[in-house]
């Protein structure tokens, strides 16, 4: 959880990525555990919702960090557009 939360707050969407995949299996042979009755059912219902949590937060980032990625991105394009506009303006015409 810790890593994640600095994946999250430092907006490393690779690590994110990469933290996801470690935990999947560690949820997956909790649940096993949890149905076998070898751990305490209320423990793993809380770290659970702190992963549900966290997962929730990281979505959301994940969406602010592509909406200003495509605004960036429609910037660098309106900005190519002005320079070759003008380009063409400032350019004499040859015949």
């Amino acid at each position: 959880m810790a890593d994640l939360g600095r994946a999250l707050a430092d907006q490393d969407w690779d690590g994110l990525v990469n933290l996801n995949v470690r935990v999947k299996p560690c949820t997956e042979s909790l649940i096993v555990a949890l149905e076998a009755g070898q751990v305490a059912p209320e423990p793993v219902r809380t770290r659970l919702e702190e992963l549900r949590q966290f997962l929730d937060a990281a979505g959301e980032g994940a969406t602010r960090a592509k909406a200003q990625a495509e605004q960036a991105l429609k910037g660098v394009n309106r900005n190519r557009s002005a320079a070759k506009a003008y380009q063409n303006i400032s350019t004499p015409w040859s015949k």
